[in-house]
């Protein structure tokens, strides 16, 4: 049983010390501290904004569906529906959703293109190269079949026979 814990505490280790788990901490870490800043530049900035034309609180924009909204002995009366938050929260989505677009995922989106580009260039100089020894090779070949055929054509001595085959010597006279 003890080798079963071990093998426990060990796969939970590997866990661990894998890299993306650490990637992941650092990611919900930094996530939050961002969260923060985009809910303040909503309160700080957007919602003055939208004050400047109604209320001067984005969150306290609000509609009674049944009754009068008034607050009695500390109660709401009247069922109210906060579409101020809702306002609110759409707007810290969409600012969030653009600064991780346009300062995360678009640079890293043209910097894996320049990377696709420059390893298709690579191939591309690969397959010339290759190309080029080929032939290269194919010229060799060539040449080496070009030297030898001359010789082929030439009589050997003592045979009266291209090449210096056999066939001189059984000539009939």
């Amino acid at each position: 049983m003890a080798e079963k814990k071990e093998s426990l505490l060990g796969g939970f280790k590997a866990f661990l010390m894998r890299g993306n788990v650490i990637d992941l901490a650092v990611a919900v870490v930094i996530g939050a501290a961002f969260t923060n800043i985009v809910n303040s530049v909503v309160k700080g900035i957007i919602n003055p904004i939208v004050g400047a034309f109604g209320t001067k609180d984005l969150e306290s924009y609000a509609s009674c569906i049944k009754g009068e909204c008034v607050v009695v002995n500390g109660e709401m009366q009247g069922v109210q529906i906060q579409w101020g938050l809702v306002l609110s929260a759409v707007l810290s989505f969409l600012i969030t959703a653009a600064v991780v677009y346009f300062l995360m995922v678009l640079p890293m989106a043209k910097i894996l293109a320049k990377r696709a580009a420059h390893e298709k260039a690579k191939e591309g100089v690969e397959e010339v190269m290759e190309v080029s020894e080929l032939e290269v090779l194919k010229e060799i070949r060539d040449h080496l079949v070009a030297q030898r055929v001359p010789s082929v054509n030439n009589t050997h001595p003592g045979t009266g026979v291209a090449g210096g085959g056999s066939a001189g010597a059984h000539s009939t006279s």
